[in-house]
């Protein structure tokens, strides 16, 4: 089979891949609430009523009695801290710009093009001071805290009306997006106290991205018996999560980064998800309950990440909490790819260089794929001459002609796949690829040189797509075709054109190493086609 008719076949399935993806969350994706959806969260509210919920307003707009802000500052945050509750209403990422070139930094939590996000914790069950009609108003001896040092912490205190002192303490760590939520309860009182606490994340239900963008926007979770489970918005509509677990956790994913609440391993835990309103959703863990002695104190703590998705960092607070790094159903190609890429920038300071060597070592290493590939397609052609003969001699007698054919090539020894195959290869691992630009925030704004400033968004003057177009095109001329059907000639004249105008919205880091695998291809064809013409055999023309 010639590699334009195989570049044919590519451009194929990676277009119903993009297809599929765009489908899938069209299918999956939350409609407007009809009155039995409305009614069916209130039902589901009622059974939740422990945990605070459309009572819980954190918009800065909210009001309530001695409410402050607090700003804490670290190396890798800026945070802000509602008194009332002690929750995290804000977070920017220091290290991460809001748009490439932009001094603005991320925005992460917050309230932004109408939307909210915002982190809350707290204490519920028969005694927690969250449990009530109006949640807690803390104190804190400052209003802004800045990190000097390795750790920074920050402690809120509330004292209800029994005197029982709770005490919020959150440590923030230098270069780290794990926070340390830590309650103290000092029960003051003749008589036991029973808490339970309770991490969540609440989040306006938004709709997904563009047909090239095809990251993940939704819940996630993880149990003793399910290590890593998606949970979208329209899964929380349908029906609400409730599972018991030891440890757990649970994340909130979008494109390059995640928040996500990681409670005591070592207790019994509730992850659960569900909408509060028909477009603003929760999704958090509830610990067991919490018997505090009378005149004794009791210690509560979790973990909240807030920032890029970092393997490394995910799995230092969970071990299967780096599985939000959601490389697909080809995993096992993007993570050893991304590695590479990472030591190969590690020596070379460049993302758009890291990515041409990454290339050339694909390259390399499926030469031999490729010599079998262009050798087959040779022999393939000076057979042409012979397979013509059989046609004429075996005319409509199909089944004689194949039998004959299939001996031609065994006696000749060629495989007719031969030239396939090695193409075919290539398509997972531009995918795996795909992959490692949708979840990889090293690669968010990875700059290359010129006018390639940001290799994980497209090409803006498409320069590029033109380009791989030309080499799509060089590669057709190079090697003749032998196709005589008119309208698959058509096709295959017009493939430069389709896939230019394809790659024109992908992210130009992947354009560039299709770019540079066309070119070394060119480069490895001449090479192979040379060899065998020294050998006496015609190959071009």
């Amino acid at each position: 089979m010639e590699s334009q008719r195989t570049f044919l076949i590519i451009g194929l399935l990676l277009v119903s891949f993009l297809l599929f993806q765009e489908w899938n969350n069209d299918y999956n994706q939350p409609q407007q609430p009809s009155a039995q959806t409305q009614q069916k969260t209130q039902s589901q509210q009622a059974g939740q009523s422990d945990v605070p919920q459309s009572d819980v307003d954190n918009s800065l707009t909210a009001t309530a009695v001695d409410r402050k802000i607090i700003e804490v500052t670290t190396d890798v945050f800026a945070v802000k801290i509602d008194t009332l509750g002690g929750d995290i209403i804000e977070t920017k990422l220091l290290k991460h710009a809001e748009t490439h070139g932009s001094d603005t930094p991320y925005l992460l939590l917050g309230e932004f093009d109408g939307n909210q996000y915002f982190s809350q914790s707290g204490l519920i069950g028969l005694n927690g001071p969250d449990a009530q009609a109006e949640r807690p108003v803390y104190d804190s001896e400052k209003l802004q805290y800045t990190l000097n040092g390795d750790t920074l912490t920050v402690p809120l205190t509330f004292v209800d009306d029994q005197g029982v002192r709770f005490t919020k303490t959150y440590t923030f760590k230098q270069g780290q997006y794990d926070v340390a939520m830590d309650y103290n309860v000092e029960n003051t009182t003749a008589s036991p106290l029973q808490v339970q606490l309770f991490a969540q994340v609440k989040r306006t239900v938004q709709e997904k991205g563009s047909l090239i963008d095809q990251s993940y926007l939704g819940g996630a979770y993880g149990t003793d018996e399910i290590n890593y489970e998606k949970y979208s918005f329209s899964d929380i509509e349908d029906k609400q999560l409730n599972k018991t677990t030891q440890g757990g956790y649970i994340a909130f994913l979008q494109h390059y980064f995640v928040s996500a609440w990681v409670p005591n391993q070592e207790q019994q835990n509730t992850v659960y998800m569900r909408l509060i309103t028909p477009s603003v959703a929760q999704i958090g863990v509830k610990s067991e309950p919490i018997t505090v002695a009378a005149n004794s104190t009791a210690d509560i703590s979790a973990t909240y990440y807030m920032g890029p998705k970092d393997t490394d960092a995910l799995e230092a607070i969970h071990p299967n909490l780096d599985l939000a790094v959601d490389y697909g159903w080809l995993w096992f190609i993007s993570q050893p790819l991304l590695t590479l890429l990472k030591f190969l920038y590690s020596f070379l300071g460049n993302w758009g260089l890291a990515i041409i060597a990454i290339t050339i070592v694909v390259k390399s290493l499926l030469f031999p794929l490729t010599k079998a590939q262009y050798t087959s397609m040779a022999k393939m052609r000076a057979l042409q001459p012979k397979m013509q003969a059989l046609k004429e001699r075996y005319g409509d007698d199909r089944q004689k002609f194949g039998q004959a054919m299939m001996e031609m090539y065994k006696k000749e020894k060629v495989n007719p796949m031969g030239g396939c195959f090695p193409l075919l290869l290539q398509m997972p691992i531009f995918l795996a690829l795909f992959y490692v630009f949708l979840e990889s925030p090293e690669l968010r704004h990875a700059e290359f040189g010129l006018w390639l400033t940001d290799l994980s968004s497209k090409d803006p003057y498409y320069v590029l797509p033109i380009l791989f177009g030309a080499s799509m095109f060089l590669m057709q001329k190079l090697q003749p075709m032998t196709v005589t059907d008119p309208m698959q000639q058509k096709m295959m004249t017009w493939m430069p054109v389709i896939f230019s105008v394809f790659f024109l919205w992908f992210p130009s880091g992947l354009v560039l190493y299709w770019l540079v695998s066309n070119l070394i291809s060119i480069a490895q064809m001449l090479i192979i086609y040379r060899g065998m013409e020294k050998k006496g055999m015609k190959v071009r023309g």
